[in-house]
């Protein structure tokens, strides 16, 4: 969202930001300046020893409150700021028959775990109808065969109102300042992220793996609404979080990365350039999928979880996608689909 929200700032529209608080501060950092709402979305914990898509289904009445809960409070959200545009990401309950609103995703297709793939057809079904109660949505990849999301995007009858933007990553912006180049000591660089408790599993057996290695790790925590804070021990040293400038660096002069195979985490490294070894949350069966997809085309390599105990062979940072032809298309379909965005919001007016 964050170069969404850059590029319509360029457009001239006063941009709110709706956003729970570990989010918050991310953008807060990011997009200073902006107005800010509260604006919790539905964040369940996972188990430790349960798959997601099991520790999910328990929770579906709970999700289904928020989605009813999230819609009601939108109205008067609308109301009180006056907004005429709405784009959010992943949240269901987020339409309104009144004004222009956008549902972003990057998969139409929910992947189901395999013994019930011939499920799949409800999700798609159910998902279309989410979709068409908004008046667009946009698909964050591209059409064509430089696409990031395989069968989440593509191969299936899309509804008629949903618009590849290109990938969209907050590195991407011309509006994203320049970090300064330091020297920076030859190092892998571990970006941690998801629902805990994964994150800490992975956090602790990755460090533990990784300790005794003569080059140094540096390990991403992604917690931007901590206080920013630095700790090495060995020859691992660990971020709380860094602005973009300064990830976007390090990310860049990085010998080898390793992260989930979340899509905004991949997203940000095809931007970038950067490969990296993918490690999807055990039991998420959508990185599962993009860690297979993507690896399968050659442009990452993947692991599962339960077999880094056994050691892991760090891929070199080098990529072997056309990086420079994806991100020149992305910039040309994202302005297409916001000016789309404006044409409507005119209409409605």
């Amino acid at each position: 969202m964050i170069p969404v929200a850059r590029e319509l700032q360029q457009m001239n529209y006063n941009v709110f930001i709706g956003s729970g608080e570990k989010h918050m501060s991310l953008f807060r950092t990011e997009l200073p300046g902006l107005s800010y709402i509260d604006f919790k979305g539905f964040r369940p914990e996972y188990s430790r020893y349960l798959p997601q898509y099991a520790a999910m289904f328990f929770k579906i009445p709970l999700l289904l409150y928020h989605i009813i809960r999230e819609h009601y409070r939108l109205k008067n959200i609308i109301r009180d700021h006056e907004i005429d545009i709405v784009i959010s990401d992943n949240r269901f309950g987020l339409w309104n028959r009144d004004i222009t609103t956008v549902y972003v995703t990057h998969m139409p297709k929910i992947p189901f775990p395999k013994p019930f793939r011939f499920l799949e057809f409800a999700g798609v079904l159910l998902h279309r109808a989410i979709i068409n109660r908004y008046t667009l949505c946009f698909i964050p990849d591209l059409p064509g065969e430089d696409n990031l999301t395989g069968r989440l995007s593509h191969g299936l009858k899309l509804p008629g109102n949903v618009r590849f933007t290109g990938i969209l990553s907050r590195f991407i912006s011309d509006l994203t300042p320049p970090g300064e180049i330091k020297d920076i000591i030859r190092h892998n660089t571990i970006i941690l992220s998801g629902p805990e408790p994964q994150r800490t599993i992975l956090k602790y057996e990755l460090a533990s793996l990784l300790k005794d290695s003569e080059t140094v790790s540096i390990f991403l925590e992604g917690r931007p609404e901590e206080p920013r804070a630095t700790a090495r021990s060995g020859n691992i040293i660990f971020h709380n979080h860094l602005p973009a400038p300064e990830m976007k660096n390090l990310l860049i002069q990085s010998n080898s990365i390793i992260c989930r195979s979340g899509y905004t985490t991949i997203m940000d490294l095809v931007s970038l350039n950067c490969s990296a070894l993918l490690i999807p949350t055990p039991g998420q069966t959508e990185q599962e999928y993009l860690a297979e997809y993507l690896s399968g085309k050659g442009w990452f390599s993947s692991i599962p979880q339960k077999k880094i105990k056994k050691g892991i062979i760090l891929p070199a940072n080098e990529a072997i996608w056309p990086s420079s032809e994806i991100v020149s298309k992305s910039k040309v379909l994202l302005k297409a689909a916001l000016g789309e965005l404006s044409d409507n919001r005119h209409k409605k007016g």
